[in-house]
């Protein structure tokens, strides 16, 4: 479906349940994580948009320059456009919860939307890259973050994934990292780890 300004993929749940929204990373599509969302919350509402940028036939949530460059004039647009899309599609849906699960480029949305915005009571960032030091913003305290990461990821650097958790605990969250030994592959322990977050 194509409406709010993104093209995405919707399974409706009952008034006053969760909103899950889920982000691919470059190169998925609404379809990546939608079957996964479904099965770790079957009653919610499970969004999830199509980035709406084309990197040589890769969608992305926003563009860059290079790798872990990123275009913030475009980052900005990305993170006001996807914000006003998660605020209606949750008020339309009565939800309870927001809850937002991103990999890579959709864990970036999902992490700067967050951060400017809150919106979000529990995120799960899985290989999320923010290669800035982002603004304080108090109004996150209380929030519920879970980073999975690899230990050797090229693309997402254990030190700044280190930073970002650091980041949000100063804001206030309760945030947890869960390490695996390899790179920018996701493994079963991160899937474990996101099921008892979203179960807790």
């Amino acid at each position: 479906m194509a409406d709010h300004g993104y093209v995405h993929k919707l399974k409706a749940g009952l008034p006053g349940t969760p909103i899950f929204f889920v982000f691919h990373g470059t190169g998925g599509d609404e379809n990546q994580f939608f079957t996964f969302a479904t099965q770790l919350m079957p009653a919610a509402t499970i969004v999830s948009p199509r980035g709406d940028v084309s990197e040589h036939g890769a969608a992305r949530f926003f563009k860059r320059t290079g790798e872990g460059v990123y275009d913030m004039t475009d980052l900005s647009r990305a993170t006001k456009k996807m914000a006003e899309f998660v605020r209606i599609l949750a008020s339309e849906h009565q939800a309870s919860e927001v809850i937002g699960l991103g990999y890579s480029n959709g864990a970036n949305i999902l992490a700067n939307v967050l951060i400017e915005n809150g919106l979000f009571d529990r995120a799960i960032l899985m290989h999320p890259l923010i290669p800035f030091r982002p603004r304080d913003n108090a109004a996150l305290a209380g929030r519920h973050v879970l980073i999975t990461a690899g230990e050797r990821d090229p693309i997402c650097p254990a030190p700044q994934t280190q930073a970002l958790a650091d980041y949000f605990k100063a804001q206030g969250t309760v945030t947890n990292i869960e390490w695996h030994a390899g790179g920018h592959d996701i493994r079963q322990n991160e899937i474990s780890a996101i099921e008892r977050f979203i179960k807790g």
